[in-house]
């Protein structure tokens, strides 16, 4: 069964961190370039970060994370991460991890962050 499945979201406070991670399985994982979406309430999700297959040697954010947020992947351990840091309560979503591979998605279901005092 080929699925995404999202971990480390959490209750955080302003200027802390967290670590996203999505554990994918049923599929050949450096196949597929990745990303990580994040939905607000109320917004459209919108694309955070992105990282191509294979050695991901490519990455891409969003202008409101750069210099906050790193993604990462692990080939061997089939994992994609976001290292977030100095987090803001504007980041406060639902974060999805995203896999394509020649137009074809799939989508986790979603780990919660709120950043909040």
């Amino acid at each position: 069964q080929v699925q995404l499945v999202e971990s480390g979201g959490g209750l955080v406070q302003p200027g802390g961190s967290l670590r996203l991670s999505c554990v994918a399985s049923g599929m050949i994982f450096r196949m597929y370039a990745m990303a990580w979406y994040r939905q607000a309430p109320g917004k459209e999700r919108e694309l955070v970060a992105s990282i191509t297959r294979g050695r991901g040697d490519s990455t891409n954010y969003a202008d409101s994370v750069k210099g906050r947020f790193t993604i990462s992947r692990d080939n061997g351990m089939n994992t994609v991460y976001l290292q977030m840091n100095s987090l803001r309560p504007e980041d406060t979503a639902v974060y999805y991890c995203n896999a394509n591979f020649g137009g074809m998605e799939l989508w986790g279901k979603g780990t919660l962050v709120t950043v909040s005092s």
